[in-house]
């Protein structure tokens, strides 16, 4: 093995032991060792081997990433160490591990380079001065060139480069100075791999397109329009699928250049822009137009076809349409004639509805002259009870009927439910009636040692609960007491039924008594046949019930003035004294 570079071990060493805002500064050394070693190319390639193997390469990727406004040496800082990347990792042979080389080192270092150009054109585009603008602009110069040199050395990375977020970033700008840097980019790409946009995803190669045309469209400046009419040209020559593409997205594309950029100090590389689009215009319009002739041969054919059915079919077409408009104006005549009868239902229903409103108006007039005045109230009283019932007889049956509705689906399901668990039970009892029985086993029976262990536990049992001893004395007197308590029972039943009995016949006699005094007539109605009735078997019943009737005649035969303290005694009240009976016990008949 060759020794290692003393410097760049001595380099590694320092930036081990160095502070993180002293690093960039120390790696700023590489940029002397690699213009020493690039007299000689082994040598060179030998000291970007050692540099990349003590991770030199390592720490530039990552302080790239970081903010160099806060840092010493600043943004010329991260555009020398931009530089110094790009220079090691071109013509560097990396044999072990060259996939994590290729496959992520070099991509993540073209991603930090583009992240770096975008910081810096974000800058440039803030800064006020014009010194600290060229500062920062060349500082940009410096990023673009070393990203250029570093696809320039592995032509794999242009694709990368371009499917990129952030070179689409910077190359959608409205500066022009940097956009015409990123340009610039673009074209060298374009260069050093002419089918890289054949590549990339359908998507990529539209925005980058999208973007030169919308340049082209939206600035006036040459040297814009310059660059961008130089990278379409560089498309169409090297891809030739593209200008298609560019003639098929780009519709007004060619009366954009002819109009807008003629004349413009470029016309050259316009003239040949424009050409190539013709040509391929061209070509499209001959075979569109053979293309439209086609179309029309088999339109013509199709139509033809599809006339000579039409005609074949026309009687019964014609038949069809008869058919349907006379059933159509059936249905409209029935729908009018159905109208006309509601609307005439309708008015009869209201005048029948008025005629029965004033019929009901005159009677009620004509009753109420009849009725005397006192029994206005009376009868209107009972005619509002009348209409009262029969609102409520008609709302009761409306809710019934509506309730009915509601519950009709409930009902179905009900009864769907009886029909299929009728149906299952059926089923079950025909299952189980075609189920064969099985034969009897008879239990088996107790072997000798569980009937000795069920003897020991009763035997157990007996011995823990025996039974009490009685007496033939005391047998006997529990008989007697027994018998003793058995006949009172029986003989107190017996009373209580006697006195049930004739509490019924009681009962019934006033229930009696009850009814024929409720239907009683009056006294100007009463018949001798009647008295019968009410004649009392028992004599000093009759006796009293006479005494009484005479007491009540006397006093309602007395004269005025001695009733004179019984003002406020109601008619149909007699006093005590003048009765001198309990006339609750006894019955007057008739009515006042």
């Amino acid at each position: 093995l060759a020794a290692v570079d003393p410097r760049v071990l001595a380099l590694a060493a320092q930036v081990t032991e160095s502070r993180e805002q002293d690093i960039p500064l120390l790696l700023l050394k590489l940029k002397g060792i690699l213009n020493i070693a690039s007299l000689g190319r082994e040598e060179s390639k030998k000291i970007k081997q050692d540099i990349y193997n003590y991770d030199l390469t390592q720490y530039c990727l990552l302080v790239l990433r970081q903010d160099h406004s806060r840092l010493r040496g600043g943004w010329a800082t991260a555009a020398q160490l931009a530089e110094i990347l790009s220079h090691c990792c071109v013509g560097l042979e990396v044999k072990e591990d060259t996939e994590e080389f290729y496959k992520k080192f070099l991509p993540s270092a073209i991603d930090n380079l583009l992240f770096l150009g975008r910081r810096l054109q974000a800058r440039f585009i803030r800064a006020m001065k014009d010194e600290e603008k060229q500062d920062f602009l060349r500082w940009f110069q410096t990023v673009t060139d070393a990203i250029c040199w570093l696809f320039g050395g592995h032509i794999q990375l242009a694709a990368c480069v371009l499917q990129n977020d952030h070179f689409l970033q910077l190359l959608i700008t409205d500066d022009v100075e940097t956009a015409i840097k990123m340009m610039s980019v673009l074209h060298n790409i374009l260069r050093v791999n002419s089918s890289v946009l054949l590549q990339v995803d359908e998507e990529t190669l539209h925005s980058v397109l999208d973007e030169l045309v919308y340049k082209l469209s939206s600035t006036t400046n040459p040297v814009l329009g310059n660059a961008a009419t130089k990278l379409l040209l560089l498309v169409a020559k090297f891809c030739k699928q593209l200008v298609k593409l560019l003639t098929a997205r780009y519709k007004g594309l060619k009366g954009l250049l002819s109009k807008q950029w003629t004349g413009k100090g470029f016309d050259r590389d316009l003239s040949q822009l424009l050409d190539l689009l013709d040509l391929e215009q061209s070509s499209g319009k001959g075979e569109m137009q053979r293309q439209h002739q086609a179309a029309c041969i088999i339109q013509a054919t199709w139509r033809g076809f599809l006339t000579r059915k039409r005609l074949k079919k026309l009687p019964q077409a014609v038949t069809a349409l008869q058919r349907s408009f006379r059933a159509k104006r059936e249905q409209e005549l029935q729908y009018l004639k159905k109208q006309k009868e509601d609307e005439a239902l309708k008015l009869q229903m209201q005048l029948q509805r008025q005629r029965a409103m004033r019929l009901f108006h005159e009677r009620q007039l004509a009753l109420l002259e009849i009725i005397h005045a006192s029994q206005v109230n009376k009868y209107m009283e009972e005619m509002e009870g009348k209409s009262a019932l029969t609102i409520q007889r008609f709302w009761r049956g409306y809710r019934a009927r509506r309730n009915f509705h509601q519950q009709r689906q409930s009902l179905k399901e009900y009864k769907a439910a009886v029909v299929i668990q009728r149906a299952a039970c059926k089923f079950l009892e025909k299952r189980r009636r075609r189920r064969p029985l099985s034969s009897w086993k008879d239990p088996k029976g107790l072997t000798d040692e569980q009937r000795l262990a069920l003897q020991q536990k009763v035997d157990d049992y007996i011995k823990l609960h025996p039974a009490s001893q009685m007496s033939e004395e005391m047998s006997k007197e529990l008989h007697m007491q027994a018998q003793e308590k058995l006949a009172q029972f029986l003989l107190r039943s017996r009373l209580d039924q006697r006195a049930a009995q004739r509490r019924e016949t009681l009962l019934a006699q006033v229930n009696t008594d009850v009814e024929l005094l409720m239907n009683a007539p009056g006294l100007a109605e009463i018949m001798e046949k009647d008295l019968d009735v009410f004649m009392s078997r028992s004599v000093p019943v009759a006796t009293k019930a006479r005494q009484s009737h005479n007491t009540m005649l006397k006093y309602t035969r007395c004269p005025w003035w001695k009733k004179l303290g019984d003002e406020f005694v109601e008619d149909d009240v007699i006093p005590d004294d003048a009765l001198n009976a309990e006339l609750g016990t006894l019955f007057i008949g008739g009515k006042k």
